[in-house]
């Protein structure tokens, strides 16, 4: 069995202040970490009072699924208490999708994936993506997050798989339409399915097993030199 976690790793706005690094801890465990941990544990933390035993959960994952989508920077606030006192914002310079709901941040990636061998359990990669209609951050999404991925498995971390979410834009929650993850868009009128830039950019990577720097060059040239220097 395994439990795939939608992980957000979320860091103190100002590192080296103490509040703002409890507030993006507690926030941390109540988003991403709390869950996990009782089902490998046995006792589900809480982040206030004693742990809440449930042996019944213990060892009973085989793999960990990871989704990662995007990070967050949480900074103190007094007068945010629905928050435990503490507001979110994207990392600085992080790219934000149209939706402005999810931003491109290839280092979380990489931190998330350092989080869960931590739990000595085969990873699989069962959600990474964007929201982009016009493919327009996808293609550097797709490209800087795979790069991360490969750093990972450099370091021998236990990745076994990966999946783009999504193939085929879909229905997503309380945004319907709005928010599209294809990398084909759907026209939900007459059902048909158009590839993007994008997913010709990742059937090349499928197909050759690598990412080149001829696939940076014609689907996002601005990372070229930054990716292949010289």
């Amino acid at each position: 069995m395994g439990l795939p976690i939608h992980f957000r790793p979320i860091e103190p706005a100002r590192p080296g202040n103490g509040l703002d690094e409890r507030v993006a801890r507690a926030q941390f465990n109540l988003f991403s970490g709390l869950f996990f941990d009782a089902i490998r544990t046995g006792a589900m933390r809480r982040l206030i009072g004693k742990p809440v035993p449930i042996p019944e959960a213990k060892g009973t994952l085989d793999y960990f699924g990871l989704n990662y989508y995007t990070a967050q920077v949480a900074r103190f606030d007094l007068t945010n208490p629905g928050e435990l006192f503490g507001r979110r914002s994207f990392p600085p310079g992080a790219e934000v999708d149209e939706a402005r709901w999810y931003a491109s941040y290839p280092p979380g990636f990489f931190w998330s994936l350092k989080w869960a061998r931590n739990y000595g359990l085969p990873i699989y990669v069962t959600e990474n993506g964007i929201g982009d209609e016009a493919d327009r951050l996808r293609p550097r999404y797709l490209i800087t997050h795979l790069r991360e991925l490969w750093k990972a498995v450099n370091y021998n971390w236990g990745v076994r798989g990966y999946f783009h979410w999504s193939l085929v834009d879909n229905f997503e929650w309380e945004r319907a339409w709005t928010h599209r993850f294809g990398l084909y868009a759907l026209n939900t009128e007459t059902q048909a399915r158009t590839p993007r830039p994008s997913a010709k950019l990742y059937a090349e990577i499928c197909k050759a097993g690598a990412l080149s720097s001829d696939m940076v060059a014609r689907y996002a040239p601005e990372l070229l030199e930054k990716m292949f220097p010289g």
